[in-house]
C-alpha cells in the first residue's frame, strides 16, 4: 500500500500539554485499528503534544513523518525537501509549517492543556478551509 492510500493522522497541539497517556493511548487505539496503513504526523516540537506524538508513533513502530518549522535543520522523518529548511527565524515558519501539516494530513487531532493556543489555533484553521476533519481534545 502506498503513502497516498494510507490514512495519515497529524498528532499536534500545545507545548504545554503534558498528558501523555492521553496521546499514548490514542495513538495505540490508532495502532490497533489501522495499523501499516497509518502514518503519524507532527510538528515536531520539542515538547508537549507533538513530543508525544513523535514519541509513541516511533514506540508503537509506526510510520512517522515530520514537518518541522522552516527555521530548523531537516532530519529522517522530514517529508518535504531538504531545501525548506534552515531559513532565517521568523514566526511565520510556523505558521507555513502547520499549513503543510493539513495539507499533508487526512486527520488533524490537536492536544490542548485547555486553551488553544496561536499555534494550534493556526493549524485547525487550516485544516477547516481545507475541509479536513479535526477533533480538539482538552485536557
Amino acid at each position: 500500500m502506498s503513502n497516498t492510500e494510507k490514512i495519515k493522522v497529524a498528532i499536534i497541539g500545545s507545548r504545554e500539554y503534558t498528558n501523555k497517556a492521553k496521546i499514548q493511548e490514542f495513538i495505540f487505539n490508532l495502532k490497533e485499528k489501522f495499523n501499516s496503513e497509518l502514518i503519524i504526523v507532527s510538528g515536531g516540537a520539542k515538547y508537549g503534544a507533538d513530543k508525544y506524538g513523535k514519541r509513541f508513533a516511533l514506540d508503537f513502530d509506526l510510520e512517522y513523518h515530520e514537518f518541522p518549522p522552516f527555521h530548523e535543520s531537516h532530519n529522517m522523518h522530514c517529508v518535504l525537501d531538504k531545501f525548506y529548511y534552515n531559513k532565517p527565524y521568523n514566526v511565520g515558519n510556523y505558521h507555513g509549517r502547520n499549513k503543510k501539516i493539513a495539507e499533508y494530513s487526512d486527520y488533524i487531532v490537536a492536544f490542548v492543556p485547555k486553551e488553544i493556543t496561536n499555534g494550534t489555533a493556526s493549524a485547525i484553521k487550516y485544516s477547516s478551509e481545507l475541509g479536513k476533519k479535526f477533533v480538539i481534545i482538552r485536557g
